[in-house]
Formats: C-alpha cells, sequence, structure tokens
C-alpha cells in the first residue's frame, strides 16, 4: 500500500470513526497498518487506533498502539513525531493510573525538544503530568502543570486544551473542597464549547457537564447536578465512551447517596464499578468504594463499611494515592469512634494527621487543615494554599 492510498484509508477510517461506526474504523486502520509500506502513514494511523482505544476505555490496547508507534517514530528520525508518540506512551500510563510512568514519560517529552510541533505539544504533556500528580495528589505540582498548560493553550489560542485544562482544574478544586471553583473551570468549559466547539467532537460538551454535575452536587444542587449528568451521559451513551459511562454512573449514584435514597444508590454503584474493574480504573474504583462505604454507614451496617474501606485502602496504596488514603482514615475514625474501639479510632486519627502533613493540605496563615470541608481557597504564585478568608485579612506574605 503506497503513501497515497495510506492516505485515502486512514480518512476512510476518520469518516466511520466520526459517524460512530467505531468497529469498522477500526477494521480499516488496522489493514493500513499491516499492508503500508509508508512510515509516517503507519504513525498516523497509530495515532488514530490510540486515541479511538482511549475514548473506548480500551487502555492495555491503547498502551500497546503506543510502544508500537515509539518504534515508527524510531524509524521516521524525527524528534517531532518522538515527541508524540512519547506524550501518546505517558497518556497511556495516566489511563491505567501509572502515575510515575506518566510524569517520567512527560518529562521525557519535556526533554526532547523538536521543532514548533513539539511546542505546540508541550501544553498536552503539562496537561497530562498534572493528571498524574493529581492521581498521587500532589496538588502544588499539580497546580503548577495545570497553569502552565493554561498558557500553552492561551499563547497558542490552543482552545481545545484550554476546555481540557478546565476540566481538569474543576476535579483539582473539587478534591481540594473550593466548590465555588470546582464549578466555575467547567462552566468556563462549556462556555467554550459553544462558543468554539461547532466542529469539535461532543466528548468536549460531555466531559464539561460531568464536571459540572460533580460541583453541582458536592454543592448540594442535586436537581442540576442530575440535569448536567444525565445529558454527559446521554452523549457518553451514543459515542461508546465507556470510562465517561463508569464516571456517570459514579456521580448518579453519589446523587442518590445524597439524597438519603441508598436502595437506588447500590446498583449505580455497582454498575459504575464493573466498568471501572473492565477498563483498568482503580482511581475511579477507589472512589466507588468510598460511596458504597458511606452508603453502608448510612445503614449504620459498620461492619460492610468497613470491608469497603479494606479493598479501596488496598488500591490507595499500590497508586499512592494519599487523598484517597485520608479519606478512608477519615471514614474510619467516625466508624470506630461509633463502635466505641478507642485504640482502633486513636490509629486513625494519627494517620490521618500525617496524610494531611505529607500533602501539605494545611493553610500557610492559620494552620487549619484545607480539604475537610469547603472552602473558597487562593494558591500564591509559589503554589501554596491559603484560606482566601486569610489572606483577605492578614495580606500576602508570601510563603
Amino acid at each position: 500500500m503506497g503513501q497515497d492510498q495510506t492516505k485515502q484509508q486512514i480518512e476512510k477510517g476518520l469518516h466511520l470513526y466520526q459517524s460512530n461506526q467505531t468497529e469498522k474504523a477500526l477494521r480499516v486502520w488496522m489493514r493500513v497498518l499491516e499492508k503500508s509500506a509508508d512510515p509516517a502513514g503507519r504513525f498516523r494511523v497509530l495515532g488514530c487506533l490510540i486515541t479511538a482505544h482511549a475514548e473506548m476505555g480500551r487502555y492495555k490496547d491503547m498502551l500497546k498502539f503506543a510502544v508500537v508507534q515509539i518504534d515508527t517514530a524510531r524509524e521516521l528520525e524525527d524528534p517531532d513525531y518522538l515527541t508524540e508518540s512519547y506524550l501518546n506512551l505517558a497518556r497511556s500510563n495516566e489511563k491505567l493510573c501509572e502515575f510515575q510512568k506518566t510524569i517520567s514519560y512527560c518529562k521525557t517529552c519535556l526533554n526532547m525538544q523538536g521543532t514548533t510541533v513539539s511546542l505546540q505539544l508541550n501544553g498536552q504533556v503539562s496537561l497530562s503530568m498534572g493528571n498524574a500528580f493529581l492521581g498521587l495528589s500532589i496538588f502544588q505540582k499539580a497546580l503548577e502543570c495545570f497553569e502552565k498548560a493554561l498558557r500553552y493553550a492561551h499563547n497558542n489560542d490552543d482552545k481545545m486544551l484550554e476546555c481540557r485544562v478546565c476540566c481538569s482544574l474543576g476535579n483539582f478544586y473539587a478534591q481540594i473542597k473550593d466548590y465555588e471553583k470546582a464549578l466555575f473551570f467547567p462552566c468556563k468549559a462549556a462556555e467554550l464549547v459553544n462558543d468554539y466547539g461547532k466542529g469539535w467532537s461532543l466528548k468536549y460538551r460531555a466531559m464539561s457537564q460531568y464536571h459540572m454535575a460533580v460541583a453541582y452536587r458536592k454543592l448540594g444542587h442535586l436537581a442540576d447536578a442530575m440535569d448536567c449528568c444525565e445529558e454527559s451521559m446521554k452523549i457518553a451513551l451514543q459515542h461508546g465512551d465507556r470510562p465517561l459511562q463508569a464516571l456517570c454512573l459514579l456521580c448518579f449514584a453519589d446523587i442518590h447517596r445524597s439524597r438519603k435514597d441508598v436502595q437506588t444508590a447500590f446498583p449505580r454503584y455497582d454498575s459504575s464499578m464493573s466498568i471501572m474493574t473492565e477498563i483498568g480504573n482503580r482511581l475511579g474504583l477507589i472512589q466507588v468504594l468510598l460511596g458504597v462505604t458511606k452508603c453502608w454507614m448510612i445503614q449504620k451496617e459498620l461492619d460492610k463499611a468497613l470491608e469497603s474501606i479494606e479493598k479501596a485502602q488496598e488500591l490507595a496504596e499500590g497508586l499512592g494515592n494519599k487523598l484517597g488514603l485520608l479519606k478512608l482514615h477519615c471514614l474510619c475514625e467516625r466508624i470506630y469512634r461509633t463502635k466505641g474501639q478507642q485504640r482502633e479510632l486513636r490509629d486513625h486519627v494519627v494517620k490521618f494527621h500525617e496524610c494531611v502533613e505529607e500533602m501539605e493540605l494545611y493553610c500557610g496563615m492559620c494552620g487549619e487543615s484545607i480539604g475537610e470541608k469547603n472552602n473558597q481557597l487562593q494558591a500564591l504564585p509559589c503554589s501554596h494554599f491559603f484560606h482566601l478568608k486569610c489572606l483577605q485579612t492578614n495580606g500576602t506574605r508570601g510563603c
């Protein structure tokens, strides 16, 4: 298969993919991969296969194609191709929750500066790196990466990247419980989709609606949360986007739990858990198990709650997700207080404070921990967090 024929077949696959005929598109692209003698064409078709498998949640296949793409890039001896292939390798590992590997591959990308194409990819590299630091609960570094990605997006007028960064920032602030910012950023992403996203994939709209749903639920606006989550789920089902379906099911379950409707929440958690397990989203599984634990606590089934905590703890320790561990120690503290088991209670109080210290999750002025309740926060240029009210009262002294 020559260069022109390769190009035609890639376009044919893209047309099928955009018409939601994913399996047909994959067959066309696999045929190109087998028969094409054009290395640049093979590189491009591998990029298409990586993107498609990412959106379907087939992360192990995504990783497999990313490894093949690196070999093709080496054959082409072009630093731009090599940077792009390392970014795909980083993103594959990010999806599989291999956060240390993600950070390492992102650093490789940043050290391999080629031409302008590589420089345009730096924003995506910073975003992937930020997501990995967030997965490890290293909040200051995550924020630095997201702000860097946002600067690249503004400098290159890349609205798609800006939209993705805003969604990640929504997730970031939801985790440290500044719910106003957790809502502001996905609303900004939704604005970008409305203003510039006519030709974009619907996944950008779905993504912003999902992150809005999470923030609305945390703020207690459950009807708004349900509306946004339903819209996101509708797009996810149309496009066969399994990862987003799993997140929406988790959000639905959390909404029902917030309404104290545990019987409706449980099956949603089960469905979400099943997809998260299938695609390998271990970070998502921790969130599901936290929700299930809280449901058992509402029902005063404390031993069942402890069983869920044990499973979640194993996952959180394996991933190095410190925030997950902090939340689990907090729940254990409540359970053992109810059970009147003082020794276990003290043990978890100590571990909770160790997590706070390790993550530097406390205000630099009043010293109170951040992320225990909804609070307006402000990050200084050093990326350390302060309560907004503390800065307004005492002024900025820096770190």
